[in-house]
């Protein structure tokens, strides 16, 4: 039996520098338009600052987003668990699964990037702290989602007599994202999906062995646990023009991105938030939408 295989499209986080909303609003039209049905959600991150790069916030857009596209399910890829009170960030999912209709995912990390943190006056602890705070996240969530009154008190966060009310119905799955060992044992203990950004397969195949190693410590099936891989693309028509390519996420040709994506298949990958690395380059958003997700979508059609 062939493998079901998922795509979720990743907007990009904001417009070039001087971009009227309405030319940034087109081009992400544009992009969905083109990729259409050979996907099935649509992804934003969650960040605050590149330098001076125009940046915008990943709730409020992926909200838009929400209501903009109702036939498309709708996440974070991922949310840093630092820029919201966890509560806070239970009863904000809560709402979204309520108003869309059932179609959030919860993407998650533990968050990385100082130079946001520090820019916007969020503590920035050490890893091992920014993991427990991840944990403590995921517990207090899970306890409003699913309790009718949830009580937690932890090291970093608390919820006292706390309700949820509307629950979220369905309980949106909770997507984990990062390659960290201590990481990886959350993901097994707590989520139910794993995200692997940006990891090459040689990298990726490591991390298996101890993200299965954590599961069987804990008594789960690893096949229980979706396996997703975010990055962005640069696709072109011609080898010699692949040639020429540099830089990180899949690159080259249809034929070669087509590989590419067949080796994170190879190690049991199945869902993959693809998205384009430059905000106005449409030719590689219509090249993976004719020529590259329909050999793995086929009964999605062509354009």
């Amino acid at each position: 039996m062939m493998t079901a295989v998922h795509f979720g499209w990743v907007l990009n986080a904001g417009p070039t520098r001087g971009m009227e909303p309405s030319r940034f609003l087109e081009i992400a039209r544009e992009q969905v338009a083109l990729v259409g049905d050979r996907i099935d959600s649509l992804w934003f991150t969650d960040h605050l600052q590149f330098g001076d790069s125009p940046v915008l916030e990943a709730w409020t857009a992926l909200t838009y987003l929400a209501a903009l596209y109702p036939r498309y399910r709708i996440g974070h890829m991922v949310l840093c668990q630092s820029f919201r009170n966890p509560a806070l960030l239970a009863k904000m999912g809560a709402t979204l699964q309520y108003l869309s209709g059932g179609r959030f995912l919860l993407g998650i990390g533990a968050g990385w990037h100082e130079e946001e943190y520090r820019a916007y006056n969020y503590s920035f602890p050490g890893p091992r702290i920014r993991l427990e705070q991840l944990e403590e996240t995921l517990q207090v969530v899970k306890a409003l989602w699913n309790e009718r009154q949830a009580t937690f008190e932890g090291r970093h966060y608390a919820v006292r007599s706390a309700y949820c009310e509307p629950k979220p119905e369905p309980v949106p799955p909770i997507i984990v994202g990062g390659l960290g060992p201590h990481l990886l044992h959350i993901v097994a203990r707590y989520a139910d999906g794993w995200n692997a950004a940006w990891v090459r397969p040689e990298a990726y195949r490591q991390r298996l062995a101890t993200f299965e190693r954590a599961c069987q410590q804990l008594g789960r099936d690893p096949s229980q646990i979706e396996r997703s891989w975010f990055g962005r693309c640069i696709c072109v028509p011609s080898p010699e023009e692949a040639a020429r390519l540099q830089g990180r996420g899949l690159l080259g040709t249809p034929d070669q991105i087509a590989e590419q994506i067949q080796a994170y298949l190879d190690l049991g990958i199945t869902t993959f938030m693809l998205g384009s690395s430059k905000l106005e380059d449409l030719q590689t958003v219509e090249l993976l939408a004719r020529q590259v997700l329909p050999r793995f979508r086929p009964g999605s059609a062509t354009v």
